[in-house]
């Protein structure tokens, strides 16, 4: 078994995703960025018109052996709302989906296992799509681990993501660092 593995989520804003996926054990990376949208290396302000397509997205790099993709999808749909359809909270627009981009067919059967589980649990009001095959583009720099930088002096941030982070504490206890 490969000692890493990689798994694409959308699941609004990527500096709140991001952040939250930064606190789990067996993760040992997360990259912000774009991908399921029609135009070639999307920039922050075309991605914030939604018109390329792509969603807000992140590459999470995990130990298959420490935390399971079925766990990853799990915490993703635990610590987001996947019963909005294009938007997260305040943020509004095809570019705040809710979705999961499988790398092969077993991520595709996982991904389906992931959003039944969310289903019951949300009484089949899940709106996050499975899509792709897409290209991945890496969001700009100052993207990049956000909330520990720029974030935590950032209005926003301070009102959306600590209450996600406490949300993964409280659910997901045994999967925080």
């Amino acid at each position: 078994m490969d000692d890493k593995a990689t798994a694409i989520i959308a699941g609004g804003c990527f500096w709140c995703t991001e952040a939250v996926f930064r606190d789990v054990i067996g993760v040992s990376e997360v990259e912000s960025g774009y991908i399921g949208g029609q135009t070639d290396n999307p920039t922050y302000r075309e991605i914030c018109t939604g018109t390329t397509g792509h969603a807000e997205a992140i590459r999470v790099t995990f130990a298959p052996e420490t935390i399971s993709l079925a766990e990853i999808l799990d915490v993703f749909m635990g610590t987001h709302d996947p019963t909005q359809l294009n938007r997260q909270g305040n943020d509004i627009g095809t570019q705040y989906r809710s979705a999961i981009f499988p790398l092969d067919d077993e991520q595709r059967r996982e991904a389906e296992a992931a959003i039944t589980r969310a289903n019951a649990e949300h009484g089949g009001r899940v709106v996050t799509t499975i899509e792709g095959p897409a290209t991945w583009y890496p969001a700009e720099d100052y993207h990049q681990e956000y909330w520990e930088g720029e974030g935590q002096r950032n209005p926003y941030c301070l009102a959306v993501i600590p209450p996600k982070l406490q949300k993964l504490r409280k659910s997901f206890a045994q999967k925080v660092k």
